[in-house]
């Protein structure tokens, strides 16, 4: 298993995809599941939607018979499937039916993170992938899954619960006797603030869940297990942005904290340029004599100054491309030379804002290499448009792999 995670917009969902793509054409059976509910994931392998059952992605190419199925969380489907695999028809109808149940299982807090581990759990126990991809939520609840054994515990533990399932475990007349007295003080109580029915809906669901709660727990625990055990993989995907890189720092802190496998970072949409030699000081400068007055008059050939080597170079670029003759420049040629000297000149500022941008990103790197030197960081370089298809995905699969290993 590969679980992505970082902050939103930093090409998580793509990052994921990618790699399916590229394993999956490489002779594996791969599986990407989203719990990130944008349709990023969808329209990328050109799929209409995706749902709770694996969909399988056409246009795979590779000759080893790998291929390629990607999904999306149904929290509440996947919940329907966990009570109709562990209760008996009769108790399955009951609970599916109960309002309280309903509601919990549409939006109740914490049960997204706990669904996910449920599905990351009955996609292993298949046995039928070679590689399972996660693409988290985009935000730090991404790692939230990892406290949904810790909360099921809290709740099934909490005294409430235990409460309204002890009518449930108590049995008998005998047992109801005795709780009689205590139950009809605390649902009195409970009934004012909540309301009678919604109570009552409690009790019939609590009740109804009482056997399934212990198999909950124990599924969630292997789940976590798994998360921590060879053969997982936690990738933090960030760009080289100041904000991007804490959030990737917390991730990083928080996976160590949990003793989960950390395989690296995956610093996305890094600039470079092939004319690095040339410094954003030098470029403004040259950009500045193009535009200024005492520049090389195009007519006459004279210098009104001696700008150096930067106005050297300037001239340089702005004539690069014309024919050398020793005729004198045609009257065309002499109205056309302001505009190519603007035009080499914004080309000139261009580059100079690009590199002050290399260098942000630079010291931005360095700084949280400096924090997590332990770390392995990709670079992975920018694309020149945003990535909609499966030629995209691989277009990033292959600069995952050609991407720069640091390890500072």
């Amino acid at each position: 298993m590969i679980v992505c995670c970082g902050s939103g917009g930093v090409g998580k969902t793509t990052t994921a995809a990618a790699l399916g793509v590229r394993a999956a054409e490489r002779g594996r059976r791969v599986v990407v599941l989203t719990i990130d509910p944008a349709r990023r994931l969808a329209q990328s392998m050109g799929i209409d939607s995706l749902d709770n059952t694996p969909r399988e992605v056409d246009g795979i190419k590779g000759s080893d018979g790998g291929e390629l199925h990607a999904m999306m969380l149904d929290m509440k489907r996947t919940f329907d499937e966990i009570v109709e695999a562990h209760a008996d028809a009769e108790r399955a109808r009951a609970i599916l039916e109960n309002p309280f149940y309903q509601s919990l299982s549409a939006g109740f807090a914490g049960t997204q993170e706990y669904m996910a581990m449920e599905k990351l759990g009955q996609l292993r126990a298949r046995d039928e992938w070679d590689l399972i991809v996660v693409d988290t939520p985009p935000s730090r609840s991404a790692l939230d899954f990892l406290d949904a054994p810790k909360r099921l515990g809290s709740f099934l533990d909490g005294k409430l619960i235990k409460l309204l399932m002890a009518p449930a475990k108590a049995g008998g007349r005998a047992g109801m006797k005795f709780l009689n007295v205590g139950m009809s003080m605390m649902t009195g109580t409970l009934g004012k603030l909540l309301g009678g029915q919604f109570l009552k809906d409690v009790q019939t669901f609590v009740a109804a869940m009482d056997t399934m709660f212990g198999g909950f727990r124990t599924r969630a625990d292997a789940t976590y297990r798994l998360l921590q055990a060879p053969g997982t993989a936690f990738l933090v995907v960030a760009t080289p942005e100041p904000d991007a890189l804490r959030e990737a720092a917390y991730f990083v802190e928080r996976l160590a904290a949990e003793e989960m496998p950390l395989a690296g970072l995956v610093l996305n949409r890094v600039h470079g340029s092939d004319a690095a030699g040339l410094s954003a000081e030098r470029a403004r400068a040259a950009a500045e004599n193009l535009e200024g007055e005492r520049m090389t008059d195009p007519g006459g050939g004279k210098n009104v100054r001696d700008s150096g080597r930067d106005s050297d170079l300037a001239t340089a670029a702005a004539h690069s491309g014309s024919s050398v003759s020793e005729a004198a420049p045609t009257a065309e040629e002499q109205a056309a030379a302001p505009d190519v000297r603007h035009l080499t000149a914004g080309l000139l500022r261009l580059h100079a804002e690009r590199m002050r941008v290399l260098a942000r990103e630079q010291r931005t790197r360095d700084g949280f290499t400096a924090r997590h030197p332990e770390v392995a960081v990709v670079e992975v370089a920018a694309l020149p448009g945003d990535v909609h298809d499966l030629a995209g995905l691989r277009a990033i699969g292959d600069r995952l792999t050609a991407g720069r290993a640091r390890r500072d």
